[in-house]
């Protein structure tokens, strides 16, 4: 039964502006947010509970709204007011979702292929380079995206948003960095890493094996711990006046010349 709020007191309410705005509170209550038509339709796709749909009639017709709905999510329709004062876009779609974590351990990855194709990012800050990394991850359809040492959670709004819902497309995991590496080096899985020490240009390489495609910050690049167990650090040769570009560019270019050797291979 559609349940209405119109009170930006309602408990619900107040907790969804706690939800978008603490990871504390996204961890403790293992739910996030997630706005917009396509993001949801995503997520839904990825196999997300979704438990509750909020919708705004001043924006959106609840025929759109019922081919979001799922057999045991609550619906509610919500004031204009309440909308405007929850959602991030000026351009709205009027539906907001709250769903429930995946967990993002390495043991959850499964590979279809003997050859997996995975994309690492190090310890990323800006939601923003997140996003752009997951829509890249999903351009290219690798077999997963890793953060190593992750400074935000995955359901941060901000990430949700840039990513346009490529959050819940990706097969992701996090984990330390150590940790990852073992996990690569148990499933024989070459490292190639982004770096400038030692290193040989990214077209020179045979991706056709298994591989992780590596990339740090534009900050600091990659810590020791990777470059020292590097199957072979590569670099993309630069041909103006500065020595590194945004590290969503730099695994764009990375992982689409491995397709591109695995598409004649």
């Amino acid at each position: 039964m559609e349940k209405h709020i119109s009170s930006i007191q309602n408990p619900l309410i107040k907790h969804i502006f706690q939800l978008k705005e603490k990871s504390r509170e996204r961890k403790k209550s293992e739910t996030f947010v997630i706005e917009g038509q396509r993001e949801i339709s995503l997520a839904i796709k990825g196999a997300y509970t979704i438990n509750t749909l909020l919708y705004c009639p001043d924006f959106v017709n609840l025929e759109t709204v019922t081919k979001l709905l799922l057999p045991h999510t609550q619906l509610i329709n919500i004031s204009k007011d309440i909308y405007q004062k929850l959602a991030y876009r000026e351009t709205t779609e009027g539906v907001l979702a709250i769903a429930k974590h995946k967990t993002s351990v390495l043991s959850d990855l499964k590979f279809s292929t003997p050859n997996p194709l995975i994309l690492i990012a190090e310890a990323p800050e800006k939601p923003g380079n997140i996003g752009a990394l997951l829509r890249t991850a999903d351009a290219a359809n690798v077999d997963a995206f890793i953060i190593a040492n992750p400074k935000t959670d995955l359901y941060n709004p901000n990430i949700i948003r840039s990513s346009v819902g490529c959050v819940f497309t990706n097969q992701v995991a996090t984990g330390s960095t150590s940790e990852i590496i073992s996990f690569l080096k148990s499933k024989n899985i070459n490292i190639f890493c982004a770096a400038l020490q030692a290193s040989k240009p990214y077209y020179t390489q045979n991706y056709t094996k298994a591989s992780a495609l590596v990339v740090g910050t534009e900050a600091t690049g990659l810590s020791n711990d990777w470059l020292d167990e590097a199957t072979q650090n590569i670099i993309i040769p630069m041909q103006g006046e500065i020595d590194s570009m945004n590290v969503s560019v730099a695994a764009g270019i990375l992982v689409f010349e491995a397709k591109r050797q695995r598409q004649f291979a």
